[in-house]
């Protein structure tokens, strides 16, 4: 790696103490994910809580479901409960009581909800984010379906569309450990009514989630790694999120790539980046390069636009700065001339030097 990408500024190495500092005196969300409803998120949950308090820490229920089953509802008696406020438009955590009892940890069942209107925080979620900046750690559950990013994809296995959204942005940044609950599905959703062909299609889809739950762990983890990384001064040139980047050329339409790509990000919850190459393209070639980026955007890509007169070297760097692990690249079909016969094409060149990053080759068609 170039020593000058392990530089940092004044400015930045200021704002990395400050936010080193108010991550010192911030309370620590754990999150408990399940993939459906049913596989034991209450439980662990308000069992860790439970242990927690028989270990000395400072404990509080904020929030609770309903309905329990006679084990879980045998740890909340052994637990101190501040009650929710209730309200002819549902319920909502009692903060200033919450707050002004500063317990050293909160436990509410149900993170994807949202408050009565004569509230002030909209959202569960953003009262969770007041307890932490008031330096209350929080023990919270939600199912993955509530998640932003991930509902297209809940859709399309389960067809239902809840009408709960956490931020997506809210779990990446907030949550300092993340648990998926793995109960076995068939015991605890399905409930037994179904034939055995309803069943084999109800456990395929309960895997299908159970799959992207574990995703989203994934990327919560990987997001971690990358901050410790950076708090230590270590740029990260690897990571275990899927952060794909699509190089598109003035030679070729990049439709087929862009369209892995998006897939390929969808699937593993990943980023999505794509770079132009282009050495001074006449009109026609300028044309595709915009088409291309265009379609880029409208599938949610991010543009990066390289400075460096080597696009290698560009692509590269910018590949080690945000930790791609693949780059998409397509195969001229013209004629080479002399020097590009000796050093090889961009292609060849990206599998040279693309250290420790999966470079994979799409032909022009």
């Amino acid at each position: 790696m170039p020593e000058d990408l392990r530089r940092r500024t004044p400015d930045e190495l200021l704002a990395e103490i400050e936010m080193e500092e108010r991550r010192k005196l911030r309370g620590k969300l754990k999150v408990f994910l399940g993939y459906a409803s049913g596989v034991g998120k209450s439980f662990q949950m308000l069992d860790e809580g439970r242990r927690r308090h028989e270990r000395g820490e400072d404990v509080v229920v904020c929030a609770l479901q309903r309905d329990y089953p006679l084990d879980v509802r045998a740890i909340v008696e052994q637990l101190e409960v501040i009650p929710t406020i209730a309200s002819d438009c549902g319920e909502a955590i009692d903060l200033s009581k919450v707050i002004e009892r500063r317990p050293e940890v909160a436990l509410i069942d149900g993170l994807a909800y949202d408050n009565p209107p004569e509230c002030k925080n909209p959202h569960r979620w953003q009262d969770v984010e007041q307890l932490l900046n008031a330096g209350i750690s929080v023990l919270a559950t939600v199912n993955i379906q509530y998640l932003e990013g991930v509902q297209d994809e809940v859709e399309r296995i389960t067809g239902n569309r809840p009408a709960y959204i956490i931020p997506r942005t809210f779990l990446l940044n907030s949550a300092d450990e993340i648990a998926v609950v793995d109960a076995p599905s068939e015991e605890s959703v399905l409930g037994g009514n179904e034939d055995d062909s309803a069943r084999l299609v109800e456990k395929h889809k309960l895997s299908r989630l159970r799959e992207l739950a574990l995703l989203v762990a994934v990327v919560v983890v990987d997001r971690q790694l990358e901050g410790y990384l950076r708090s230590q001064g270590t740029e990260q040139t690897w990571g275990v999120q899927e952060r794909i980047l699509v190089c598109v050329t003035a030679q070729s339409d990049a439709t087929e790539m862009l369209e892995s790509g998006r897939r390929n990000t969808d699937r593993f919850q990943g980023e999505f980046f794509v770079v132009p190459i282009a050495d001074r393209p006449d009109l026609e070639q300028q044309k595709l390069i915009d088409a291309n980026l265009k379609y880029s955007r409208e599938l949610g890509a991010e543009i990066f636009t390289p400075t460096d007169s080597d696009p290698t070297s560009a692509i590269l760097e910018f590949a080690m700065q945000r930790g791609i692990t693949q780059i998409f690249v397509g195969r001229s079909s013209t004629p080479p001339d002399l020097l590009t016969r000796m050093r090889g094409d961009l292609a060849v060149r990206l599998i040279r030097a693309a250290e420790g990053i999966d470079v994979v080759v799409y032909p022009n068609r």
